[in-house]
């Protein structure tokens, strides 16, 4: 037998304030046509002051605990995945673990921008597999909108602000047969910092900086590596690309998930799409995606599901797992 991290409950949370491309149309120099075409995104969610990574982050994990039928307590472990914090320092997960009232679990940041959630449920698989864990929340959550150029068309239309999670939970299994992580594959390659990222910090301007991107660049490499990592963790688990019940990719872009369906020979039917809804939240597009197709009924148990992402820097991971 086995143990490994069993996904026993997910959750999602988005600002209550929708933003269309039309309303954006109007304070930036685009229009919906031209957003839909290059990339297939149509809304987006935006943060109101009163909301922030931990407020977003704090909801989705009490709609995954609820899903498990679990309390806080029972959580040991929170990894959140962010590339917005709501401090420098510290971790937002201890703002999560604080307010679901949690008086004492490891709870830590990751930040590998929108390979964040591959990341932490890499971390939080290995915690579980080695009996350092038993209950845990991973979480992705970002309010991007915070760290957006509002006067770069080519960037602002992208991206939006929400949060997802699951509760991972240790289970027995067999090596084959048994629910959970099935196995996981993470890159990084620092040479492409250029291509995607912050221009600031606390450590060089000490301000929280913009996001820079060099967009045909970064499509070329994410089609790539992607499915490179998608077959890299399929072999690793004893598959193939016709075992896939569902694909969940990282939503940045409607043409990069086409690219990557079909440079796996995948059906695009197989695809969870909702970057047309929710645009690219990082960290908080996988888990947000993932959610939507358990509360629709498209990921029923033991189905093979697939998580990938890339992101800035570079990085970028995929995860195997049987629901």
């Amino acid at each position: 037998m086995t143990r490994r991290a069993a996904i026993s409950g997910t959750g999602s949370a988005l600002p209550a304030r929708r933003v269309s491309n039309q309303e954006l149309a109007e304070q930036v120099d685009t229009s919906d046509e031209w957003i839909v075409e290059r990339t297939g995104i149509r809304f987006r969610h935006i943060a109101g002051p009163d909301e922030t990574t931990s407020t977003l982050a704090t909801a989705a994990a009490q709609h995954a605990l609820d899903a498990a039928g679990m309390e806080a307590g029972q959580i040991d472990l929170i990894v959140l995945a962010t590339a917005t914090p709501d401090q420098t320092f510290p971790a937002t997960a201890t703002r999560v673990q604080a307010a679901l009232g949690i008086d004492d679990c490891v709870a830590f940041d990751v930040q590998a921008v929108c390979s964040g959630f591959l990341y932490a449920v890499s971390v939080a698989d290995s915690m579980i597999r080695a009996g350092a864990a038993t209950n845990a929340l991973v979480i992705g959550a970002e309010t991007f909108s915070r760290i957006l150029d509002w006067e770069d068309r080519n960037t602002c239309v992208l991206f939006g602000d929400g949060a997802g999670a699951v509760v991972l939970t240790a289970e027995e299994g067999g090596e084959q047969t048994g629910r959970g992580v099935l196995a996981t594959k993470l890159h990084a390659d620092g040479r492409h910092n250029e291509l995607l990222y912050v221009d600031g910090g606390p450590s060089t301007t000490g301000t929280v900086g913009k996001v820079r991107m060099k967009g045909r660049e970064v499509f070329r490499h994410a089609v790539v590596n992607l499915a490179n990592v998608l077959g890299e963790s399929l072999s690793a688990a004893g598959l193939a690309p016709e075992d896939i019940d569902w694909l969940v990719p990282h939503q940045a872009n409607a043409r990069i998930l086409d690219a990557t369906a079909r440079k796996l020979g995948l059906d695009p039917s197989k695809v969870v799409v909702t970057v047309d809804q929710h645009a690219n939240t990082s960290a908080a597009s996988v888990p947000l995606a993932l959610d939507q197709a358990v509360r629709d009924g498209r990921i029923k148990k033991n189905d093979i599901v697939v998580l990938e992402a890339m992101g800035g820097g570079f990085t970028w991971g995929a995860a195997v797992l049987r629901y």
